[in-house]
């Protein structure tokens, strides 16, 4: 809020080049939110996917988290009115990479009721096809995500 009366006050005394200023600061901020949005849900998405592939099955609640994680991801990182998408693929991967430490940890407490360690999961998993599997389906925006 301070940073748009700030804008404000920029603007009514005609100082441009510090109103851009402010108002990048307020589009990386924006774009901030989205990331770290993208990122809680990143976060869910890879727990289910760890837990497939480490017990080597699924269930239905887990396939409506995966569904539903895809769909907010999706949603969040596209642009509505300018069109295009907030973060690149490439981004994308760059923010499941990070997402998938805190989604190990969470795994670790749920595959097989906690038994095991978050190092002794990461043996377990292989962590580049879960996060590939993962991008996969956020990228396949065009398809009808409840075939995924």
């Amino acid at each position: 809020m301070e940073e748009l009366l700030t804008l404000k006050e920029l603007l009514l005394q005609g100082n441009i080049p510090g109103a851009l200023i402010i108002v990048e600061e307020l589009a990386e901020m924006s774009r901030n939110d989205i990331i770290k949005t993208i990122r809680s849900y990143a976060v869910i998405l890879l727990l289910h996917l760890i837990k497939q592939q480490a017990e080597n099955r699924t269930t239905r609640s887990w396939d409506v988290s995966i569904r539903n994680s895809v769909r907010e991801i999706q949603r969040e990182n596209k642009r509505r009115k300018a069109g295009g998408y907030y973060l690149t693929p490439e981004e994308l991967r760059e923010t499941l990479a990070e997402a998938y430490l805190n989604a190990i940890d969470q795994a670790s407490l749920e595959v097989e009721e906690g038994r095991y360690e978050p190092e002794e999961l990461e043996k377990l998993v292989n962590s580049e096809e879960i996060i590939n599997r993962a991008l996969d389906l956020i990228l396949s925006g065009e398809q009808d995500t409840r075939l995924l």
